[in-house]
């Protein structure tokens, strides 16, 4: 179980992480910077499990890997969305984050609502009501085990 963090459409990966911290060294230091501009204390809320949840087309804008860094950094177990732009869902997959595709959980969960995610099912579960989603292929998930597409290729 985990909480949810609400987003809508088209967040990019500005809005993720401003460019301006991409200059700082490491993803530790960008991390408390995640979503500042939309929501200024997600980095200080968000604790080990939770979950972002957005509408549509989330993370698009520029290919940066620290967008999805920052997230996992953060502790951040997924982000499930009703669709990704494809340069962040690569970018989480090679980083290990889950990127889980649903339709339906975004319209009826609210910020601050508790979920579970269950990949192995392709299951969400929000109170009383079970949501299907994003049931990664095998190989896809042995993946994300490893820690992403690098760490599984250096293992």
């Amino acid at each position: 179980m985990g909480k949810v963090f609400k987003f809508h459409s088209d967040v990019d990966t500005d809005q993720i992480l401003a460019s301006q911290y991409l200059l700082f060294p490491t993803i530790d230091e960008m991390k408390s910077h995640t979503f500042e501009s939309l929501d200024a204390e997600f980095a200080n809320q968000v604790q080990n499990g939770d979950f972002v949840v957005a509408c549509e087309n989330f993370g698009c804008g520029s290919s940066r890997e620290q967008a999805p860094s920052v997230l996992k950094a953060l502790g951040v177990k997924a982000v499930i969305a009703k669709s990704f732009a494809r340069i962040f869902y690569r970018n989480a997959i090679n980083i290990g984050l889950p990127v889980i595709v649903c339709k339906d959980a975004y319209d009826v969960v609210n910020a601050g609502d508790e979920i579970e995610l269950n990949m192995e099912e392709g299951t969400i579960t929000a109170g009383d009501k079970t949501f299907t989603c994003t049931k990664l292929p095998e190989k896809m998930q042995q993946i994300l085990d490893q820690g992403g597409l690098i760490a599984s290729l250096e293992a």
